[in-house]
C-alpha cells in the first residue's frame, strides 16, 4: 500500500478522481476508461500508473486486457486517517512561546472554541 502522501498526491487531480468514480462502480479496462471520460488511452494508463503506485488500484489481467479496480482497503486506511485528524487534534492558537504572535497580538486575539465544536470565529475562517 502507498504512503498517505503519494494517496494524497494520486487524488489531487480532477481525471484521477473520475477514473476513481468510475471504477467504484465496476472494474474496467484502459479502453472503456479513456471512452467513458474521452481521453486518450495513453493519459488513462498515465493516471492509472499513479494511482496504483498510490496503492489505491489494483490491476488484474483478464485475457489480453489489463482490468482495473478499487483498493478499498486503502481508501478505508485513509478515511481513517482523515477522521483522526478532523477529530483527533484540538486547534491551539498562535502564541508567543511557539515562536508566534506577539504577546499584545496575542491577547487582542478573540477566544474561540475549536474546530472540533464548530464554534469558528470569523477571523478564523479567512
Amino acid at each position: 500500500m502507498g504512503s498517505t502522501t503519494m494517496m494524497f498526491k494520486a487524488l489531487a487531480d480532477e481525471n484521477r478522481l473520475l477514473l476513481l468514480r468510475l471504477l467504484l462502480r465496476r472494474n474496467c479496462c484502459v479502453r472503456a476508461l479513456a471512452r467513458q471520460l474521452d481521453i486518450s488511452e495513453a493519459a488513462v494508463s498515465q493516471h492509472l500508473k499513479v494511482l496504483r503506485e498510490a496503492g489505491l488500484i489494483f490491476g488484474e489481467k483478464c485475457g489480453y486486457f489489463m482490468h482495473y479496480t478499487v483498493n478499498r482497503a486503502a481508501f478505508k486506511e485513509l478515511s481513517s486517517q482523515l477522521s483522526h485528524m478532523a477529530f483527533s487534534a484540538e486547534q491551539m492558537p498562535c502564541t508567543p512561546q511557539h515562536g508566534g504572535c506577539s504577546r499584545a497580538e496575542y491577547d487582542k486575539m478573540p477566544k474561540r472554541g475549536t474546530a472540533a465544536d464548530g464554534a469558528y470565529s470569523e477571523r478564523s475562517r479567512k
